[in-house]
């Protein structure tokens, strides 16, 4: 058994999959294509920006045809499928330059790694695919759009999973306890990605990060359910949709304020305070006044 630091860290996740030669294996064997790429970038942003939210992906890369957008998380967030659609469709958007015609001149990818099992029972799958296709009234697929968008979870993987697709599941899956059985990876590749998360192998700062990282999580997971509690006692004790709705939207703010508290107590850089929870660094400095006068 080896010690390596988990893949559900965007941190090692990243460090791994940026490489050029482990991208292309993973996208041509998820998604059953071939990608030409020579870079991978991480914290992509477009040089102009598509739509009213900033878009940024965890890795993006693309050669002349094709585009392979890849995102990693933990914990899912209530607005989890719509937020990756919408990365999804800014793909496609971002491309259209001109009023003259619309066109797509590279068909997007997007993929979508989930390391944890939702309670809510929404992901029940370890390989999803969304494309865009219309279906007539015939029952028949016309194949006229390429594009996919496609959820993993590979604590999930299971018989039924594409064989490709389920290798790199259980390797995910099986980092996350922070031990990897090597031997039961003969892929050359696979052993090279064992040894790059081995974790005498993270430097210093990494692991700073990831411990940011690993914080916030545990933040977003505690306030999730914490808030979760609270709205259920709220709605028995208000009876009416309007309450419960103005008691979520109340709990909601709190549980940033909250947040904003606990990632700085625990030591987590300002900057990544404001970029996970949204406030700005006057708003911060007045929920520390308040709560140092409460």
């Amino acid at each position: 058994m080896v010690e390596v630091v988990p893949l559900h860290f965007g941190v090692t996740f990243k460090r791994v999959f940026k490489q050029p030669e482990v991208f292309r294996a993973f996208a041509n064997d998820v998604l059953d294509i071939n990608i030409n790429i020579d870079s991978v970038d991480t914290e992509y942003q477009y040089p102009e920006p598509s739509g009213f939210v900033k878009t940024e992906y965890d890795l993006f890369a693309e050669d002349k045809e094709q585009r392979i957008i890849v995102e990693i998380q933990h914990v899912k967030e209530e607005d989890f499928f719509g937020r990756f659609l919408y990365y999804h469709l800014i793909g496609l958007v971002e491309q259209v330059r001109s009023y003259a015609e619309y066109n797509f001149a590279k068909t997007v990818y997007t993929i979508v790694v989930l390391t944890s099992v939702p309670r809510d029972n929404s992901i029940n799958f370890g390989y999803a695919v969304s494309d865009m296709n219309p279906i007539d009234e015939a029952g028949r697929l016309v194949d006229v759009y390429p594009h996919k968008l496609v959820f993993l979870n590979p604590r999930l993987a299971n018989e039924k999973t594409p064989p490709k697709v389920r290798e790199w599941l259980e390797l995910i899956a099986d980092s996350l306890d922070g031990e990897v059985d090597e031997t039961s990876y003969q892929r050359p590749l696979f052993q090279q990605i064992i040894q790059e998360i081995e974790q005498d192998t993270i430097t210093s700062e990494e692991l700073s990060r990831i411990k940011d990282e690993a914080a916030w999580e545990k933040a977003k997971e505690r306030f999730a359910r914490e808030g979760r509690e609270e709205g259920r006692e709220e709605g028995r004790e208000e009876g009416r949709e309007e309450g419960r709705e103005e008691g979520r939207e109340e709990g909601r703010e709190e549980e940033r304020k909250l947040m904003v508290l606990s990632l700085l107590k625990q030591g987590v850089d300002l900057e990544i305070v404001m970029n996970v929870t949204g406030f700005t660094s006057e708003e911060i400095k007045k929920i520390k006044s308040s709560d140092r006068s409460s």
